[in-house]
């Protein structure tokens, strides 16, 4: 399998190159040059088997043999044997038509656990093979830096930075984050936003000559491999509903698009998806962009559902690149055009193209309130915001032809007791190996939104032995 650059101009690579690589060169972000390709019967068989076993059939294709048959399925079998549920990604089912998926049965109560649980193991086979080291820098609106540093702490191939906004994640959040002991783990609260963190990743990814002397790497959902790991649970939840003799919709929340992409991934493999239902928050820029075409960026503001307070949805590039063509030179044009203007439009035929499977639905933070007390009051669910957003956009926005909608519960609710327990007079509690948290001492540096202030501190508290360029195989 060999990945090409959303951009065009970046070198072609093989799986290991991609893991390790992140942003491509180009600024753009890496895909497979074809997509497997999955036939009904295919998709038939994973029904029974475990979530282990459908993840090693979805991921093995894009692997490539990069790694060996008997390692892949080791690793894969580790990374999902102590999830807090024996289905993995259970299903539960909300009325006649919506159902839940629970993705917050890993060790941060996160979907992100899903991906980079696997994505940390990847990373110690790979750079033990190779004798080498990366410093993996992050940008995080909440739940990615925690699930990234419990994949990766104490790992000796690895050192990792995690920037998250100062004050705009919930107080779990952020403890999940600085409360680890670990060496090789550095907190840094950024004075801005998530968008102000996330191109500050970018930047740091864009100066060649810090790239290379830090030897840098990601584990954001610009990484290729958090977005294929991703991938696993849209069929294991689809086959359940009765997929590929049944079309099974899903509903995601989202705010940097990486979810919600990897179903779309789905779709191109073969499972037979009529409808993505992207839902946001008041950060509603994917919503404006189905209901009219156009992208554009505008202020971020805080709500209840801060995972999603984002502007410029980075993963919105890799559909754009299919939807122009697979043509590297026009996504680099409309994403230089976008960085400029802080907007983009497509035009009609590509529009109505996108919104064949594609509909948008935001929820302010009253009715994100309004919804978690009614989920809670019908259902005996209790939702976090996130999670209620997503059920919402389930209920009302499923087109009438679908019969099974699934909506993607995203974070365990006491992720967010504040606002759960303002919404329906219930105080979620943390799961007992989590219990202390709220106790727990902190390790963290507030820094401010400057790119060299931050590559300072990266550079003083990384280990000399990162410090060796990594030159990415080409085939």
């Amino acid at each position: 399998m060999r990945y090409q650059s959303t951009r065009g101009a970046a070198p072609v690579l093989g799986f290991a190159d991609v893991l390790l690589t992140g942003l491509a060169s180009d600024g753009g972000l890496y895909l497979p040059e074809t997509w497997p390709e999955f036939s009904a019967d295919d998709i038939r068989r994973l029904a029974g088997r475990t979530y282990a076993e459908v993840a090693l059939e979805v991921i093995r294709p894009f692997v490539g043999g990069a790694i060996p048959e008997g390692d892949l399925e080791r690793i894969i079998r580790e990374t999902y044997a102590d999830f807090g549920h024996s289905a993995v990604a259970p299903l539960k089912q909300l009325d006649s038509k919506v159902w839940l998926l629970e993705l917050f049965h890993g060790p941060t109560l996160a979907f992100k656990d899903y991906a980079l649980q696997l994505v940390g193991r990847l990373f110690d086979h790979v750079l033990t093979e190779r004798g080498e080291r990366v410093t993996i820098v992050g940008a995080t609106s909440g739940d990615t830096g925690s699930a990234a540093i419990e994949a990766c702490r104490d790992r000796s191939q690895v050192e990792v930075f995690i920037l998250h906004p100062e004050g705009r994640v919930s107080e779990v959040q952020r403890r999940q984050m600085t409360t680890v002991d670990a060496a090789n783990v550095h907190n840094i609260a950024i004075q801005g936003t998530f968008d102000d963190c996330q191109d500050m990743v970018k930047a740091m990814f864009g100066d060649a000559a810090f790239r290379g002397e830090m030897n840098l790497s990601a584990v954001n959902s610009i990484n290729w491999v958090r977005i294929m790991a991703q991938i696993v649970y849209y069929f294991t939840s689809a086959v359940a509903l009765g997929a590929p003799d049944r079309a099974v919709a899903f509903a995601v929340p989202s705010g940097n698009f990486g979810n919600v992409y990897a179903g779309y991934a789905a779709s191109r493999m073969g499972l037979p998806v009529p409808q993505f239902i992207v839902a946001s928050n008041a950060n509603d820029i994917l919503t404006r962009f189905f209901e009219s075409g156009t992208m554009e960026a505008t202020g971020v503001r805080p709500t209840y559902s801060p995972s999603m307070d984002i502007q410029v949805s980075s993963n919105f590039e890799r559909l754009l690149f299919d939807l122009l063509g697979r043509d590297g030179a026009k996504v680099a044009a409309v994403m230089s055009a976008f960085r400029e203007t802080g907007r983009f439009t497509l035009d009609p035929a590509t529009y109505r193209t996108v919104r064949e499977c594609f509909d948008g639905f935001r929820l302010d933070d009253p009715g994100t309130l309004a919804e978690i007390k009614r989920c809670r009051a019908s259902t005996g669910e209790l939702l976090d915001p996130h999670s209620a957003i997503g059920v919402a956009a389930a209920r009302q926005v499923s087109r009438p032809d679908v019969q099974a909608v699934v909506a993607l519960a995203t974070a365990h609710p006491a992720k967010f007791p504040d606002a759960v327990e303002q919404a329906s007079g219930i105080r979620p509690e943390l799961p007992e190996r989590l219990s202390d948290l709220l106790e727990r001492p902190e390790k963290l540096t507030a820094l401010p939104n400057d790119l060299a202030r931050i590559q300072d501190y990266v550079r003083s508290h990384a280990s000399a032995s990162n410090r060796r360029g990594l030159a990415p195989a080409t085939d």
